[in-house]
């Protein structure tokens, strides 16, 4: 019923995570650093399939929310104590419902915000369920199977750096829990730990899209293996993940800010090999939103955009694209659930500034 995993397969859950991730989800080196902490406190790994989770079992879902950039100057106040944020919401959270927790479920893949739950359930000796709301990273709280399903929140914990923690009662909906988060974000450095949906599992199997844990470890195995020739690996990993390889090019330019508590930008590409002469562009709002192919839009969210580096195999992450990379943009599917009309009105062309109904870039010859 419940796997135990080796810090290797974690780490590659991590890394095909980040492919899903789509230029978001969190840095793989924070993901790794919280990995290698339990492990050196001797904790175990546990995945379980959410079919084998009781019903009646309190389930809950742990991330860190922010931008992605470096923090800006003056956050470096913010000083991590003896305990990381996560384990602080954690504590908080545990007192606040005054029960135990069966286990935990990434709000998203990524390189870090899968990795959270990872380290919180071997902190707390609990499990990982093999499931996530999202199938992809995503920019806001309100773009999840969560929201779309009308899921209750629940009761939101957070903790920040500074050992600041907040419990937040009568959240009314993901999109009011994601301003009043996102607010208590800004002002912690941009980067807060939180945990929500805290909740049976009975409630929230409606909202969770399962065994992507399982997906992201055959990718993340796939990535690992084939570092010897990474050349190949962005068409077979498109072959795999049911995508396709969109561009190729070496980066030309690459920009990125914070805007409202989001790392927004862009950056560019010359193509190589069967693209040379065409530029290639992709904007992004913590995750890749939209690709232009020579100005025109030929790619959206919420296709799930990501870019690797043909040199070495690693999948990029924002805002670490930097000139003279190469890079071969892969396209894979979009989770089902952001297909449907209330997905494609949350998370859609229109949320990334396209004004056009959206087209499958897999299905453009």
């Amino acid at each position: 019923m419940i796997q135990e995993l080796t810090r290797e397969d974690v780490v590659d859950i991590l890394v095909g995570a980040m492919l899903y991730g789509a230029g978001g989800g969190g840095d793989l080196a924070e993901g790794l650093a919280l990995i290698d902490r339990a492990a050196a406190a001797g904790k175990q790994f546990r995945l379980v399939a959410l079919e084998r989770v009781p019903d009646d079992a309190f389930i809950c879902t742990p991330y860190l929310l922010g931008a992605i950039s470096d923090l800006p100057q003056g956050a470096d106040a913010l000083i991590d104590g003896e305990t990381p944020p996560i384990l602080a919401a954690y504590d908080r959270l545990i007192r606040h419902v005054g029960h135990p927790i069966y286990g935990a479920v990434p709000c998203e893949l990524g390189g870090s915000n899968t990795a959270v739950p990872f380290y919180m359930a071997a902190m707390a000796d609990s499990v990982v369920v093999d499931a996530d709301p999202s199938g992809r990273a995503v920019p806001e709280i309100t773009h999840s199977a969560y929201a779309i399903a009308d899921l209750p929140v629940g009761d939101i914990v957070t903790a920040n750096a500074r050992g600041e923690t907040t419990v937040l009662e009568g959240i009314a909906s993901d999109a009011r829990a994601e301003d009043i988060v996102r607010a208590l974000a800004q002002l912690s450095g941009n980067d807060i730990a939180a945990i929500d949906h805290t909740l049976p599992a009975k409630i929230l199997r409606p909202g969770l899209l399962t065994g992507t844990l399982t997906q992201a470890r055959k990718i993340g195995a796939m990535l690992r293996e084939g570092r010897s020739h990474p050349q190949a690996l962005p068409s077979q990993i498109a072959q795999a993940a049911g995508g396709r390889v969109l561009f190729e090019g070496v980066v030309t330019t690459s920009q990125t800010r914070i805007d409202q508590g989001f790392t927004v930008g862009r950056f560019e590409l010359l193509g190589v090999a069967n693209f040379e002469g065409q530029t290639f562009c992709v904007d992004l709002k913590n995750e890749n939103m939209v690709g232009r192919l020579n100005g025109v839009p030929v790619v959206t969210i919420p296709e799930i955009i990501s870019a690797l580096d043909i040199e070495t195999g690693e999948v990029i992450t924002n805002p670490n694209v930097r000139p003279a990379q190469s890079v071969a943009i892969v396209v894979l599917p979009a989770p089902a659930v952001f297909l449907t009309k209330r997905g494609l009105e949350t998370f859609g062309p229109e949320y990334a500034g396209i004004e056009t109904t959206f087209q499958s870039a897999l299905k453009v010859p």
